[in-house]
């Protein structure tokens, strides 16, 4: 009962923040970057919770039980993107104005925002379905939802909340999730101290950040397709977007990449001495309201990065259907993709049980996509624009062709591909100038 009480209460506050921040809006700009007014605190928090989304919180996890300690990258690869966002963000703060198409159309004109406005939308809808499905399997534990029933709760939940209160309720409700996932965090991680397992096993690879299942190469290669996504990637945008100045915006991106450390080394902790089943692992160890702290900060993990994407998504398409996203009649056609979104993720994540090639499919394609050009335009580095279009799809059609070859082929032929693909960018970009 305890457990039911904590989870029930979680999704009525979410919900009640949703319709407080009905009332608030007045203008496009309340809706899409909260009017611009987001201090430190507000981004910080909804920065990090969107970071945290169950596929970084659950992915960690379970990575650690298969190479050990070596899984601690995936979340600290997070951090080392992030800082290398803190000098950019004050660009992307100043230049930027709802999202990233915007942004990239900033740089490279109109055909470029078109362009990326539809590649975005259509990778993006498979993080929405995986959060749903993560969501979903969480739910199940609880004992009273079947898969379905707990797909459909969840993504009905998230999808309600950010309709009605837009970036003014995800800032909230994304602040609130923070302190939950930071909180069940560290609930287990001490009850897991103070019974600690046979932490020096040989199995666990204890000590070993590279073993044989994570090379240096594998690394790189994670930077190159997870890390990237954190310095370009429009979900992260949208929350800087949202900061009330420059330092704002810096001061926020810096403050999560220190958070993230700690917590990288926390769940790679929990993962490697939970077992095969972090659910059944947590309730056997925790009290029944701190498991339902747990719970709750699971599901906050995937709400988190589910509203923010969903929200980003819809108003790209906006954007790219209506031609100007300050007219009030955006306003309605985003929350009419809103919902439209939302329920093709639903009806995804019903049919599909798991997603996570997909996903890292879809955050391949990105990074190999607009990496390049994203940072070419916000440094100012001498481009050849008319190779924009060519530089986005190939390096794109590239790296997602190196990442198929490296899951079903060969691993370092696939590595070898996503690296040129990379490189193809810049060199398709990069103009050199002459005497």
């Amino acid at each position: 009962m305890e457990i039911k009480l904590v989870v029930t209460v979680y999704f009525v506050v979410v919900i009640i923040i949703g319709i407080v921040s009905w009332f608030k809006i007045k203008t496009p700009a309340d809706y899409y970057i909260a009017s611009k007014r987001a201090g430190i605190f507000q981004v910080s928090g909804s920065l990090l919770a969107t970071i945290l989304g169950g596929s970084a919180v659950m992915g960690t996890i379970e990575l650690s039980q298969k190479i050990g300690w070596a899984a601690f990258w995936l979340l600290f690869s997070a951090a080392i993107g992030l800082l290398f966002l803190v000098p950019l963000s004050k660009y992307i703060n100043r230049y930027g104005n709802y999202t990233l198409p915007e942004l990239l159309g900033r740089f490279y004109g109109k055909k470029t925002e078109i362009l990326t406005s539809v590649i975005i939308p259509l990778a993006w809808i498979g993080v929405i379905a995986a959060q749903i499905i993560t969501a979903a399997k969480i739910l199940i534990a609880l004992n009273i939802l079947s898969y379905q029933e707990g797909a459909i709760l969840s993504g009905v939940v998230f999808t309600v909340y950010t309709l009605l209160g837009g970036q003014l309720s995800i800032l909230k409700t994304d602040t609130f999730q923070a302190f939950l996932i930071i909180a069940g965090i560290s609930i287990l991680t001490v009850f897991i101290f103070n019974e600690p397992p046979d932490i020096f096993s040989d199995k666990n690879n204890v000590g070993h950040i590279f073993n044989s299942s994570f090379t240096p190469l594998d690394l790189l290669i994670l930077v190159l397709t997870y890390s990237v996504t954190f310095v370009v990637g429009p979900d992260i945008y949208s929350r800087i977007f949202c900061a009330k100045n420059e330092q704002t915006a810096s001061k926020s991106v810096f403050i999560v990449a220190l958070i993230l450390i700690p917590l990288s080394f926390m769940l790679t902790y929990i993962g490697i001495y939970s077992g095969n089943s972090i659910i059944s692992f947590t309730e056997s160890l925790l009290p029944g309201w701190m498991y339902g702290v747990f719970l709750a900060a699971l599901l906050s993990a995937v709400m988190s990065s589910a509203d923010t994407t969903l929200l980003n998504s819809s108003i790209i398409l906006s954007g790219l259907v209506s031609g100007n996203l300050n007219k009030i009649s955006s306003l309605k056609l985003t929350r009419l993709f809103i919902v439209l979104l939302g329920f093709i993720s639903i009806i995804i994540s019903i049919f599909v049980n798991s997603i996570i090639d997909a996903l890292l499919f879809a955050l391949t394609l990105f990074s190999g996509a607009f990496t390049i050009p994203t940072l070419f335009g916000l440094l100012n580095i001498p481009t050849k624009k008319h190779n924009i279009t060519c530089a986005v799809i190939l390096g794109g059609i590239l790296a997602l062709l190196g990442k198929i070859t490296n899951t079903y082929i060969n691993d370092l032929a696939g590595n070898i591909i996503i690296i040129c693909s990379f490189v193809i960018s810049f060199v398709l970009l990069l103009r050199v100038k002459t005497r």
